[in-house]
């Protein structure tokens, strides 16, 4: 499927399909229809290399941006990829509920990044926040978060280059946070949410499942003690 801004700048493509992309502010996967193109003559006049596009979402009316590439300029179109990317992505879902507040507010601001479409400002707030884990749990707690990374990449098959670029992100204090490439942020966010998974969120789910089966077990023993009585 090609797509196009005519002469009339309006957007065209050769099949009568709509796009479908998860939806930022409702969540749904939703078909877009486009209510903004830039102007024709506006583009022939600065011949942009990227083009952005204004979408209503079918499902919550809501605004979604999207940005082509732009592949050609002819004399009464201007071809686009239909390659494009999300400026505002939606926000990943996570469960605080057993995070310290020094660790839970850092991970949220690198969420906020990744919808926001900012991968290095996301690697930075990953780093940051693995440091407060590090310091949470000691040196003890960082080993064994290295075995649990390494345990990860051996599970999900990561190269050995994004390995090494997430792993100086996440254990490496010093020096200039690595760029990263999308397929690069989108394992790094598994690995984050994996790694406080298994530090807080495992923990603390299951301690208090142990503790609610010692409360009612408690609860039963004590019935019956005074039954007896």
């Amino acid at each position: 499927m090609s797509m196009f801004i005519d002469s009339h700048s309006r957007l065209g493509h050769t099949h009568e399909q709509h796009l479908a992309v998860k939806c930022p502010h409702c969540q749904v996967m939703s078909h877009i229809t486009p209510v903004s193109t830039p102007s024709y003559a506006q583009l022939l006049r600065y011949k942009p290399k990227h083009i952005g596009i204004v979408y209503r979402c079918d499902s919550c009316n809501s605004p979604v941006f999207l940005k082509f590439p732009v592949k050609a300029y002819g004399s009464d179109r201007v071809e686009l990829s239909t390659s494009y990317s999300e400026i505002e992505k939606p926000k990943e879902k996570f469960s605080y509920l057993y995070l310290p507040e020094k660790t839970e507010a850092l991970f949220k601001e690198a969420l906020t990044c990744y919808s926001q479409n900012c991968p290095n400002a996301f690697a930075s707030m990953c780093r940051r926040t693995a440091q407060s884990i590090f310091r949470d749990l000691g040196d003890a707690g960082k080993l064994r978060i290295f075995d649990l990374f390494n345990e990860a990449r051996d599970m999900t098959e990561i190269d050995d280059e994004t390995f090494v670029v997430l792993k100086k992100i996440v254990f490496d204090s010093d020096g200039n946070v690595p760029e990263l490439n999308a397929a690069q942020v989108g394992v790094l966010l598994e690995m984050m949410k994996d790694m406080l998974y298994q530090c807080y969120v495992r923990k603390g789910k299951l301690q208090q499942a142990v503790m609610v089966r010692r409360y009612f077990i408690e609860e039963s023993e004590s019935n019956i003690t005074r039954l007896k009585s």
